[in-house]
């Protein structure tokens, strides 16, 4: 059967670069990465070190990338990184960063080193998409030579002191979009057929196939609980067609589908996923969960330590 209507394309054949264009040529800003992130980011400069760590150029727009960064860094000390608008639609990735980043960070002075990385892709985050120009996606293209430059420039970033990270949370959405425009867009893309899913009501995070952490997964669950509801399993006992391993709790294979949580041999890694759209939660409450998230898994992973790429918890 092939997808239903997608106005880009011809069902069953994959885009070309004359797609590509047409789909970019529908995409318009619908708010401002200066004004909502940058801004935001530059408040914190009393706090942090701004770390500017590359600039996208999509003529004619241009994004400066930005980190903060603990001020007192020090190599040896453990890092926490926290990333989030790898999806730049997914809107409390960006400001649950940020949200951390201003309430919370001082607890952890001293005893982690903090790298948190707002807004990975700014272009998204203006437009409200999940891809970038070239319709890649930028959370299936973190590997070497990576095609997307919001990805490789987060690489770069983070290779210097990859060894030393212990926790890496990234911090993502899924909503009713997901659904209704950003699936049947990849069918039509890939030219393949779309086969309609359900959304899950709620937040549920993304384990590491390769290297399991339970008690670390159950603890940030836990913690997030007291905030907004855990997504349930459907009736097939899975969470967007993965088996639910836990309560609110699937496992993806990070590093070889290109996830930004698989950058790292961080010893502790989560992807975490919240459903602003439902009736039950509110966008602030959503921001509240991410930065409660963050702090989950970092207090999990100074209690209970471990080298990146460690399994036995020395």
């Amino acid at each position: 059967m092939l997808s239903p209507f997608y106005p880009i394309g011809t069902p069953g054949i994959p885009w070309g670069d004359a797609e590509v264009a047409a789909w970019r040529a529908r995409q318009q800003r619908r708010r401002s990465y200066a004004d909502e992130v940058l801004v935001a980011v530059e408040h914190l400069r009393d706090r942090f070190d701004i770390v500017r760590y590359g600039r996208l150029d999509y003529g004619p727009d241009t994004y400066p990338l930005c980190a903060l960064r603990s001020r007192d860094w020090q190599d040896g000390r453990p890092v926490a990184l926290v990333t989030g608008g790898v999806h730049g639609y997914e809107t409390s990735g960006v400001h649950g960063a940020l949200q951390f980043a201003e309430r919370h960070a001082a607890d952890y002075a001293g005893r982690l080193d903090l790298m948190i990385v707002p807004c990975v892709s700014p272009w998204g985050y203006e437009r409200i998409h999940r891809w970038n120009p070239q319709a890649l996606d930028p959370n299936r293209s973190f590997r070497q030579g990576s095609p997307a430059p919001e990805s490789a420039a987060l690489m770069a970033l983070v290779a210097p002191f990859a060894d030393r990270v212990r926790v890496h949370i990234d911090l993502h959405e899924t909503t009713d979009t997901d659904e209704s425009e950003f699936r049947p867009a990849l069918a039509a893309r890939d030219g393949r057929p779309f086969t309609p899913g359900s959304i899950p009501d709620g937040f549920y995070l993304v384990d590491d196939t390769e290297s399991p952490q339970p008690e670390f997964q159950a603890a940030v669950i836990r913690a997030v609980a007291e905030v907004t509801h855990i997504a349930p399993a459907d009736a097939r006992g899975e969470i967007i067609g993965s088996p639910v391993v836990a309560p609110g709790v699937i496992r993806y294979a990070l590093r070889s589908l290109g996830l930004c949580a698989g950058i790292t041999d961080a010893r502790y890694r989560t992807t975490t996923e919240v459903y602003p759209d439902s009736p039950r939660t509110t966008p602030d409450r959503c921001n509240e969960a991410q930065a409660v998230a963050v702090c989950a898994a970092l207090d999990y992973a100074l209690e209970h330590g471990g080298a990146p790429g460690n399994t036995d918890g020395s």
